[in-house]
């Protein structure tokens, strides 16, 4: 079952602290990681924020493990734990 993941930043979160992030990410080994179907970067209300559709929160998790150091290091927070829902349908053109 798929999974639809929701990340806000925390306050001072910017695009370009997201860029910067984005690219040792993908420096730090393969990208997109196994499970990942969609990534979704964009501002809302005056927060940065993330969306990730994943095959399985498994992925999620074992992604996780790689995305955290990487986000400690650059200094990215989060205001709250990522939302995490179960997919009930996909529509794709």
């Amino acid at each position: 079952m798929s999974i639809l993941v929701r990340f806000t930043g925390a306050p001072g979160m910017t695009a370009e602290k997201y860029d910067a992030t984005q690219t040792r990410i993908e420096a730090s080994g393969k990208f997109p990681p196994d499970g990942l179907e969609l990534h979704v970067a964009f501002s809302a209300g005056g927060s940065f924020r993330v969306s990730e559709i994943w095959d399985s929160k498994e992925q999620f998790e074992a992604f996780g493990e790689r995305l955290m150091p990487v986000l400690t290091e650059t200094g990215i927070e989060f205001s709250a734990e990522p939302e995490v829902f179960e997919v009930h349908n996909i529509v794709k053109r």
